[in-house]
């Protein structure tokens, strides 16, 4: 049976999320700007609601090429969302040619394995939707040793590119193959078809701002509002998902 993921961004959002019958969820922060790495007291009350929790790290929005220090403080990430109790982390960067760099994931799964004696699972984030070659990212993925790749078959969607995804299950069907990026539940079947063993999703709605006062910008992504995990978004995912497996 395919497995449900839900991305969050805090305790409530996973505890919504299990209520609901998601397997797992990924915490993150500023999921408005693709998701950022979350603290580590974030990650320990995310963990005390109960499901499996996967930590996204990356240290900043933007492309994902990234320096020596960069990488250096990922590996660094990953190694204490793991001491504070995550069950894996989301992880991925890509040369300036547009492939997989390497070197960093390496150094990130290196540091998962250290950091929890070899148990913790390592997922390759939509940065491959973003590589030239989507399907042989896949391939070096699974040469990596990497457990699962979340991808919309490199288009804006995941509905939009049930075709390639099923290329990555065929050409890497060593890999677990987790379809996301604008997934909606009429989606699922068809992703469920073409290979993926799992879903992800935000089933997020906003919640606008509440306060009085004028509304001054506090940044140049601020919309005044932020998103809440939607229980009704996570059970009408699992329902999809269960039919369809």
């Amino acid at each position: 049976m395919s497995a449900l993921e839900i991305a969050v961004t805090s305790p409530a959002g996973a505890r919504v999320a299990r209520t609901g019958g998601a397997d797992r969820v990924e915490l993150c922060v500023a999921l408005e700007l693709g998701g950022v790495t979350p603290s580590q007291a974030l990650v320990e009350a995310t963990v005390a609601a109960g499901l499996p929790v996967h930590v996204l790290v990356r240290c900043r929005p933007g492309d994902f090429r990234y320096d020596a220090d960069e990488i250096a403080l990922m590996a660094a990430e990953v190694r204490t969302v793991l001491a504070a109790g995550a069950a894996g982390v989301v992880v991925g960067a890509l040369t300036d040619r547009g492939t997989l760099h390497t070197e960093a994931i390496r150094r990130w799964t290196d540091a998962a394995g250290t950091a929890s004696g070899g148990a913790a699972e390592v997922t390759l984030h939509r940065a491959i939707d973003r590589s030239a070659d989507p399907v042989a990212a896949a391939v070096l993925a699974a040469e990596l040793g990497l457990t699962r790749i979340l991808t919309s078959g490199g288009a804006p969607t995941a509905g939009a590119g049930t075709g390639t995804i099923a290329r990555m299950r065929t050409a890497a069907p060593g890999i677990q193959l987790m379809a996301g990026g604008g997934v909606r539940t009429a989606d699922i079947p068809a992703l469920v078809a073409a290979g993926a063993a799992a879903v992800h999703l935000s089933a997020k709605r906003p919640v606008a701002r509440r306060e009085a006062g004028p509304a001054v910008p506090m940044g140049s992504a601020d919309a005044d509002t932020h998103f809440v995990t939607d229980p009704g978004a996570v059970a009408a995912a699992r329902t999809a998902l269960d039919t369809a497996s």
